[in-house]
């Protein structure tokens, strides 16, 4: 049975196509397909229709809820913006074979509304917008249009006034700005919020990344920590996603340079999110993922859904 409402949150249950998310549901696994070359992970980057095809098949068996398919990178220390028109054309390919792939919920991983609206003509479930509704200013009108729900990253604008406490608080702040512009926009299927792990930087390079004044004096990657230390104080403002997989936080404190060997950490870390509250873990690595949170499942002595 879902949670009660608090005052801050949107809604206790998001369905994501036949996924339903929030807390009293077991925890969803979402699984990255990447058609963006210039993704910081390179090996998760398919390059055919063929390719996310056999992906998202894979993922299914795997024991994966939703599929994320993200067709241009946001890596904020990467630039990696694309023509919206590329951008268009790599995500309706890819949605049209994961859904002949797999029967999964697909959520369209973009930050611009051009591109939402075309992945929900392609019959996408969710949007997924790393800058919370606030990079594109048609986003939050496009996504209530289509009647879909949102995940919603912490974002602030580059010149934007941001709280002066930095970790958790301005992370809190930023995701209800995100709730509000939803809420005004008429977006009814509920928004997911999304703490955006590896996105809170001094400077970088595009306009993913995101600021505040503590990040003057707080090292990127400690806000990481925090925050992923602390999932269970966002909760309260509706269901949490996690996206902490093969993340650069993780490669500068374990000094592993290559995405491709941050699995382990990537793994406990969604462990940690998972017992914190998230709901939804978006990863790489389904089957390892899946068979972690299945073991933290047969661990847990109360025998109750995570």
């Amino acid at each position: 049975m879902a949670s009660s409402s608090t005052s801050s949150s949107t809604t206790t249950t998001i369905s994501i196509g036949r996924a339903a998310i929030g807390r009293g549901h077991e925890v969803k696994v979402m699984g990255i397909i990447n058609v963006s070359p210039e993704s910081f992970f390179k090996g998760s980057v398919l390059t055919s229709a063929q390719e996310v095809a056999r992906a998202a098949a894979e993922m299914q068996a795997a024991g994966a809820h939703i599929i994320d398919i993200g067709a241009m990178s946001t890596a904020p220390y990467l630039d990696t913006v694309i023509p919206v028109e590329k951008e268009v054309e790599r995500l309706r390919v890819a949605i049209r074979a994961a859904k002949e792939g797999c029967d999964l919920p697909i959520s369209a991983d973009t930050p611009r509304a051009e591109a939402a609206r075309a992945a929900a003509e392609e019959g996408a479930d969710a949007i997924n917008d790393v800058t919370g509704l606030k990079y594109d200013a048609r986003m939050a009108p496009a996504a209530a249009a289509a009647g879909l729900p949102v995940i919603a990253g912490a974002y602030y604008h580059h010149d934007s006034t941001a709280p002066a406490a930095g970790g958790v608080t301005a992370t809190v702040a930023a995701l209800q700005e995100s709730i509000a512009i939803a809420k005004k926009a008429g977006i009814k299927r509920g928004v997911v919020v999304d703490p955006s792990i590896g996105f809170f930087r001094k400077e970088g390079k595009g306009p993913f990344f995101t600021r505040t004044p503590d990040s003057d004096r707080t090292p990127w990657y400690e806000r990481d920590l925090e925050v992923l230390s602390n999932i269970d104080r966002l909760v309260r403002l509706g269901p949490v996603c996690v996206s902490a997989s093969r993340k650069s936080f993780i490669g500068h404190l374990l000094n592993l340079a290559s995405p491709e060997d941050r699995l382990v950490p990537s793994i406990a870390c969604e462990i940690v999110a998972a017992i914190n509250g998230a709901s939804i873990i978006r990863t790489h690595s389904v089957r390892e993922t899946v068979q972690a949170l299945t073991m933290l499942q047969l661990l847990s002595r109360s025998g109750k859904r995570l």
